[in-house]
């Protein structure tokens, strides 16, 4: 870059999970840095609307169902019930406790933190409160926001989103649930967990768009076998009214028939949108996603400005946090590099190890590919699943619901994806992506020994179909 002089060498705006990596590594590259984060608690989605909250309900639903299923296990377990109350009780103090961590590391000298909203005025220059800063370089890391969606009645009706449920003290008897993404099923279990009656609508034809369909039928089966809960796959959402009773009516079509369903109310779910608004984003010269409001970058987190970066929900590429991080790590690290303070090479993000965890009952989590994806690539893969039903763990704690799956390359035997869905799925998928991190064969994996009786150990024996293929 041509020698000028700027306020800062590297400008984050937002400082969550994606900002707050991308300060800390811009730092101890030497850059001057500033986070701009106008939000009222600093912390970040993850930990303030999303991982952390989300997660420390579920625990709660988690407990309760076990209690529920007592008797199957010879105990017994009497008045029982869920406490709204202090179940957000719980989850207060756990996220107050992580939020004031993090705003104790971005408040802690290392870089300027400002307040205020910013702006863009041109591709060095932002506006922020009343005054103007420049900067050689910069990232977007402004997050993502709940995305509204146009179904007649529904503003005029009210609807929750996941942010009132992370903060309600009293919930429903009953709600129906809209979308059947992540967030959505998550948020179902939760409820259905507690007690609470659930129907889920979901538009597609399956529940967890993108995953391969043997994954996304065993979480439906599992939730409308479970005690309070009825899901709706392949639906048109027709209206909204308000019931007499109080509640609200959802009408929609499911197989070519309408029906309805009212519910003391309605969790609007139906996906989250880039946080773009009012950056100023083209007094820039950055350019947003084809129809969309998702920031274009690149695989080295730039975007059409080549020393503007984008990170996070806010490229609308894959909302996890681990991702995010690693997104502005990269960015940082790139930003010295333009800046002359690296003499290394530039960062790429790699996707193959791409990680995805749903915390629903059952649990879901995926590395790498899905056999769709290898089949849209025209990659020749062998495939070995082994359910949990027949498995000896698995069955003395009573959750039979899922499989696990490995897929191999069908030359070299390296695994290239693995999916599981089922108990503790989100801890045991990380077995597989030490594997494919090393770049190790179904043979290797085979190889390896494995206590008994574990969860981990039905593992060996899809890898030991696939040594054999």
């Amino acid at each position: 870059m041509s020698e000028h002089s700027y306020d800062f060498d590297f400008v984050v705006i937002g400082g969550g999970s994606a900002g707050y990596a991308a300060a800390r590594t811009a730092h101890e590259n030497g850059l001057k840095t500033a986070v701009i984060d106008s939000a009222e608690t600093l912390g970040g989605l993850c930990i303030l609307r999303g991982c952390m909250p989300s997660k420390t309900l579920i625990e709660s639903a988690n407990r309760m169902r076990s209690i529920r299923r007592s008797e199957e296990f010879g105990l017994w377990a009497n008045d029982f019930g869920s406490d709204s109350a202090k179940i957000n009780d719980r989850k207060r103090v756990l996220i107050e406790d992580f939020a004031g961590y993090r705003q104790g590391q971005l408040e802690d000298g290392r870089f300027e933190l400002i307040r205020e909203r910013a702006q863009f005025v041109d591709e060095h220059t932002l506006a922020v409160g009343d005054r103007k800063i420049s900067f050689a370089t910069a990232l977007i890391a402004s997050g993502s926001k709940v995305s509204r969606i146009p179904i007649p009645g529904l503003e005029e009706a009210g609807y929750w989103t996941s942010d009132h449920v992370l903060d309600a003290r009293e919930y429903p008897d009953s709600i129906v649930v809209l979308g059947g993404g992540a967030i959505a099923l998550e948020m179902a279990c939760f409820f259905e967990g507690i007690g609470k009656e659930v129907t889920v609508i979901q538009r597609s034809d399956q529940v967890l768009t993108g995953s391969d369909r043997d994954v996304a039928d065993v979480v439906e089966k599992a939730m409308n076998e479970a005690e309070n809960c009825t899901v709706y796959t392949g639906t048109k959402l027709l209206h909204v009214e308000k019931a007499a009773d109080g509640g609200k009516t959802v009408f929609f079509e499911h197989d070519g028939v309408e029906k309805s369903v009212t519910a003391g109310e309605i969790l609007q779910s139906l996906g989250r949108s880039a946080n773009t608004d009012g950056l100023g984003l083209a007094n820039a010269g950055v350019k947003l996603r084809d129809r969309g409001t998702q920031i274009y970058s690149d695989n080295e987190q730039v975007t059409s400005c080549p020393h503007i970066f984008a990170a996070g929900d806010v490229t609308g590429l894959l909302e996890i946090v681990h991702i995010a991080i690693e997104q502005g790590e990269i960015a940082a690290h790139n930003a010295a590099f333009l800046l002359g303070k690296k003499s290394s090479e530039r960062k790429v993000m790699d996707y193959r190890l791409k990680l995805l965890g749903i915390f629903t009952h059952p649990e879901v989590a995926t590395v790498g590919l899905s056999e769709g994806e290898a089949e849209a690539e025209g990659r020749t893969v062998h495939v070995a699943t082994y359910p949990f039903d027949d498995h000896g763990k698995s069955m003395v704690k009573g959750e039979i619901h899922g499989f696990v799956k490995l897929i191999a390359d069908a030359e070299s035997g390296e695994l290239v994806g693995g999916a599981v869905v089922g108990p503790e799925a989100v801890d045991l998928i990380h077995e597989i992506v030490v594997a494919m991190y090393f770049r190790a064969t179904a043979s290797d994996l085979a190889k390896v020994p494995h206590y008994h009786p574990t969860l981990s150990e039905i593992w060996t024996y899809p890898a030991e179909d696939l040594a054999e293929m």
